[in-house]
């Protein structure tokens, strides 16, 4: 892997709910063009971590940095002024509006600004939005229909171009295609290799082991609320991971391979 300055890496990332400790320690990188994957059962901590690197909540003790230099963010739009776009599962869609409103949501094109009273720029956001939508592969056939009208996989797409037409920095996608059909899965999962392509880093989380290894460079075990591994996607198999998810695979037994920590 490259040594170079990581997009995002965290130290000591810590979360206590009083006594109850949602994330401990956590110690992370993601470097330039890399898929990374976050894996764990329920409660293992992923969603705490996902949370703190993303604004949403802040961090007990423990430091995020982004180029090598700290940051704190106070809230989502502090992240996103940062460069991190993150698509949740529940995908902040506004189900009335069409793909152009949806896309440049909170982040409108004006004609005249006049506060509440601006003049929206409805032919640049739609020329920007058919630009944004074929970098990414996706392909809606009339971006005038409300969102509501559309397909999951289409709610999705358009979510996640969205994402990759903002981000500066990386991307984060939760869970992707937890709730879409298998032709859906396959159409999101070409958008996610393009993105690879493009050298735009991710991070995916994924209870889809065939979906990790299909898609990402490294993998990141989560276990009551640790980060206990990280593993190589090329020195690892699916049935290790299992096991340091379930605790059958004490990480302290695996070999230790260049640039994989345990």
């Amino acid at each position: 892997m490259s040594e170079s300055t990581p997009v995002i890496a965290v130290q000591g990332l810590t979360k206590h709910y009083g006594g109850v400790k949602a994330l401990t320690d956590a110690e992370f990188r993601l470097n330039p063009g890399e898929h990374v994957a976050i894996v764990g059962d329920n409660g293992a901590g992923k969603s705490t971590f996902v949370r703190l690197i993303t604004g949403v909540e802040q961090p007990s003790r423990g430091d995020i940095l982004m180029d090598g230099q700290p940051v704190a963010f106070d809230s989502p739009l502090d992240a996103r002024e940062q460069g991190v776009e993150t698509v949740f599962q529940n995908l902040a869609l506004a189900e009335d509006l069409d793909v152009p409103a949806n896309i440049f949501m909170g982040r409108e094109i004006t004609r005249l600004n006049l506060g509440p009273l601006s003049i929206l720029n409805h032919r640049a956001m739609r020329a920007q939005s058919v630009e944004m939508l074929s970098t990414t592969g996706v392909k809606i056939q009339d971006l005038s229909e409300p969102m509501r009208g559309m397909s999951g996989g289409q709610r999705q797409c358009v979510a996640i171009a969205r994402a990759a037409g903002f981000a500066k920095k990386l991307i984060i996608l939760d869970e992707p295609t937890a709730a879409l059909g298998v032709q859906e899965t396959a159409r999101v999962e070409e958008i996610i290799r393009g993105l690879k392509a493009r050298g735009v880093p991710l991070i995916i989380i994924s209870h889809n082991l065939r979906q990790v290894f299909d898609l990402v460079d490294r993998i990141y075990v989560f276990r009551q609320g640790r980060i206990i591994c990280s593993r190589l996607k090329s020195e690892t198999t699916p049935e290790e991971i299992v096991g340091l998810i379930t605790g059958a695979i004490d990480p302290a037994s695996l070999p230790q391979a260049e640039a994989t920590t345990c």
